[in-house]
This record gives structure tokens, sequence and C-alpha cells, in this order.
């Protein structure tokens, strides 16, 4: 079966083409520069081709991703007709959606009302939506929604304390993203260590981070919110911060509400922090020659996380798994190393030669730890895949 997995943003245009049930990536690329002038990367194997392609809009993107998988040279399809199905990643799926969904007018017109939620994201992703509509009418489309894994949540953990109606009026709430990722972690440890009853955190860590507090395989909590902007410090975002900062620095600074948000979304973080990079690469690299505001950033950073292990420990009643993925919490061993050495008082004991290692699935963990600590990178695609062919199939 060929899923392909479509991540559509305001000027680019990311595609796998994948089997669900092997998770083989038979070609991948991007089309970015969308309403620019265009530019369509594509890799088959250890084979790129890179081509300038006018672009105007994502129908165009759509198009040549199409033409490239079926070109002679360096397509791996004859025709479109291969395709059985086309996944989309949506951002935000609001209060409208508790999973993936097979795409029709019903589902577009929820996925245009959570515009509001997912201003950036959503116009983007109906934008990918309707260009493969257009260009390939008889094909299953699926919606795989980044907000709907944590839809579990009860409402003590996702209703903010503010006044109901803005709840109830403009469904004001905790949603969190990284969903697709942390749904893969979760189904994939549960195949590491024999079970699906059992209780985990897990720390999807990278440029952009989030954790969530999981139970059975169900999201029980997660420390993104409303938006992507709250938890722990990020490369350029600011995490969880005291609301009022916001007033105080708008009223001194003479910003508008829109310009301070920006900058705790794009300037602050690691890259705030730091003054040198929102890259952990570079922070480490500047705590090693002595740069106390990078060795202040990654510190920052480890403290936080820990701090929301122990909070979601809490919640939970206790942890049997945690798992760490993603960019840095598949990469970087010393920010395993310092998230855990907070976690004594949970019986976390981790091995230092087994978590030397970088990028692997692997239990880092020693045999006399209370807690069983995993390595375990993400697959997003493969996840879109697996519920898209799911749904497909149970569709015919």
């Amino acid at each position: 079966m060929n899923i392909l997995i479509i991540n559509a943003g305001s000027s680019s245009l990311k595609y796998q083409l994948m089997d669900p049930e092997t998770g083989v990536v038979s070609a991948k690329g991007l089309c970015e520069r969308i309403g620019i002038d265009g530019r369509l990367n594509h890799k088959v194997g250890e084979n790129k081709v890179t081509k300038d392609i006018p672009m105007p809009t994502h129908s165009e993107a759509i198009a040549a991703t199409l033409a490239i998988l079926q070109d002679a040279e360096c397509g791996v399809i004859k025709s479109v007709d291969e395709i059985d199905a086309v996944g989309h990643r949506v951002l935000h799926g609001g209060m409208e959606f508790f999973d993936s969904c097979i795409i029709n007018d019903e589902v577009i017109a929820a996925i245009k009302k959570c515009i509001p939620l997912g201003p950036l994201h959503n116009p983007a992703n109906l934008m990918g939506i309707e260009a493969c509509q257009a260009v390939m009418p008889t094909t299953p489309q699926v919606a795989v929604f980044d907000t709907a894994f944590h839809m579990t949540m009860p409402p003590k953990a996702y209703r903010y304390a503010i006044p109901t109606e803005y709840y109830e009026n403009d469904s004001i709430r905790r949603y969190g993203f990284h969903g697709t990722s942390h749904k893969y972690v979760a189904k994939r440890t549960a195949q590491l260590v024999g079970k699906t009853e059992f209780k985990m955190v897990n720390c999807h860590l990278g440029n952009g981070s989030s954790m969530s507090a999981v139970k059975d395989g169900k999201c029980q909590d997660t420390t993104m919110g409303l938006t992507p902007l709250a938890g722990v410090p990020m490369g350029t975002r600011s995490g969880d911060i005291d609301a009022a900062v916001v007033q105080f620095i708008c009223n001194k600074y003479g910003m508008s509400v829109d310009e301070c948000l920006n900058m705790l979304n794009k300037k602050s973080g690691m890259l705030a922090m730091s003054g040198v990079s929102s890259d952990f690469r570079d922070l480490e690299d500047g705590a090693n020659n002595g740069n106390e505001d990078c060795a202040l950033a990654r510190a920052k950073f480890c403290y936080e996380v820990a701090k929301y292990v122990g909070a979601y420990a809490a919640a939970l009643n206790g942890i049997d798994v945690l798992t760490f993925t993603a960019g840095v919490g598949e990469n970087d061993s010393a920010v395993r190393a310092d998230v855990c050495e907070y976690l004594g008082f949970l019986g976390v004991k981790i091995d230092p030669e087994l978590n030397k290692k970088r990028g692997k699935e692997m239990m880092i963990s020693t045999p006399d730890s209370k807690v069983q600590v995993w390595v375990v990178p993400t697959n997003e695609e493969l996840m879109i895949a697996q519920d898209t062919a799911e749904l497909v199939n149970a569709a015919k």
C-alpha cells in the first residue's frame, strides 16, 4: 500500500511516499518558496534532485510532487493510481476532532472553524488538502490532527481557571500539540515494554518541546496549551510565563500584544537566554568553551523538563516508564543525563555508557532502576500513514 503524506506550511509542502506496513519510504521531498518562485527538493534513497519549478500556489506544488514521483529518471511510481490514499497533517482540530478522519465537506468545514485556534497553520493545511482534491479527486484523503491524541485529557487538566464563558463561547482550553509524535511513542513503547497498561511520561524535546503524561496509552495531561507557546522553554519560545509580563512589556516598550507574542514565540527561549543560538548543539559547544549564558540556558531547560516529570509523576500517582524522543531527546545524551539527575526520588537510574549512544531505540536505565528509561526515535510520518491506512481500509 502506498500512502502519500502531506505536511503543508504557508510557503512550503513536505511529502513522503510510504508503505504503512513496513515503514519503508520510497521517496520524500520538500516544495519550498511557494508563492515566490518555487523549488522542489526530491530524494529517493541517497539520490537527491533539486528543480526550480514555478509554484504560485499549493496546487502547483502538489502537481510538481506528483509529477516527480512519476518521473522516468527519479520517480518511484508509474501512475497516480498507485497512490492508495493521502494523509494530511493538520495542526489544530479544536474540540471538533478527537481522532483522525476521512476528509469530506463536513470535515473541511470543521477544519475551517478551527482557523481562529490555528491561524498560521490550518489555512495552509487546508490549501494542501484542497490542492490534492483538485489533482486527485478520487483518491481518499485523511486528516491527522496534531491535537487529537491529547483530547483524552480530563477537564481538570484541560480547563483554564478563567471565566467559563471563554471556554463555552470561544473554546479556550488546553489542547496540546506534537500529538502524532506522542501517540507514536506511546504505541511503540507499549510494544517495547510488552504491555498496554502502564504509566509513562514522554519527553518530546527539540527546537519545539512538549511533554505528556500517559496512562494505558491515553493522554492525561500535556505541557503545551491553547497554542504551542506553553510548557517548557524551547529553541525560540519562552514556555510558561506570567501573563502579566506581556502587559508590562507592552506598556513599557510600546509594543502591541501581537508584537510581544511574536517576541515570546520567535525571540525567546534558548536563543534569548544564551544570546548565541536556538540550537542545542551550539549551546553545548558554548557551555564547553566557558560561555556561562549557554550553560545557564541548558540548565534552565533541563530543570524545567525535570519539574514537569515530577509534576506528571504526581498526576499519574507514579510512573513506570520515562521516554525521550525528538531531535534533542534522541541525540543529546547530556540533556537526558541532566534531566534524570533530578529524578533520583523516583528511583530513576540510567547507565552512563548506554546513554552515550545517539538516535537509537534503546533502554538506557539500569536493571535496578524503578522506572524504565527509554530513547524512542519518533516517526510522525509512519503514524500518519498507519492512521490513514487503517481508516481507508475500514471504509472499503
